[in-house]
């Protein structure tokens, strides 16, 4: 008896989460769709809840495709590059979507930086042009004190 209820339970949280993801889904690069594809076809019984996730309640097991496209660095949001004023991407955040120079001037400090594009490299200069750390594309570093400027590079 206990046992048709935790699978009655799982079936109806497996139906319920089919529906919110049916209302929510998102297109994804072939590669995510076909890791899901590739999961029920091996592993029967598994149920698609979105292009990206699917659940085998039967087995208590989900999978959760990942993406080959770049994502954020901490907080700094795909696509744009940040001074953040603590080490390790703590602190006030500083961010840019325009790949260029820029000042830091708005920050009392800069102590590390991140670079949320896919590609080229965010340099944090002092007054001087003095390089104080570099992150490269998709990373971060903790930079030396003075930091007055960024260069993004392509």
């Amino acid at each position: 008896m206990k046992k048709r209820i935790v699978t009655a339970a799982a079936l109806a949280v497996s139906l319920l989460l089919i529906a919110q993801a049916s209302a929510s889904a998102s297109a994804l690069d072939d590669t995510e769709i076909s890791d899901i594809e590739y999961a029920l076809e091996v592993v029967p019984g598994g149920i698609a809840l979105s292009d990206r996730y699917a659940v085998w309640p039967a087995l208590g097991m989900t999978l959760t495709a990942g993406s080959s496209a770049a994502r954020s660095v901490g907080s700094c949001a795909t696509g744009t590059f940040c001074a953040y004023t603590g080490s390790g991407l703590s602190g006030t955040k500083l961010a840019f979507a325009i790949c260029t120079n820029v000042s830091t001037a708005a920050l009392r400090v800069v102590a590390s930086i991140a670079n949320g594009r896919t590609s080229g490299k965010v340099h944090a200069k002092n007054s001087s042009g003095t390089v104080l750390g570099t992150a490269v594309a998709n990373g971060s570093a903790n930079v030396s004190p003075g930091t007055a400027s960024l260069l993004c590079t392509l």
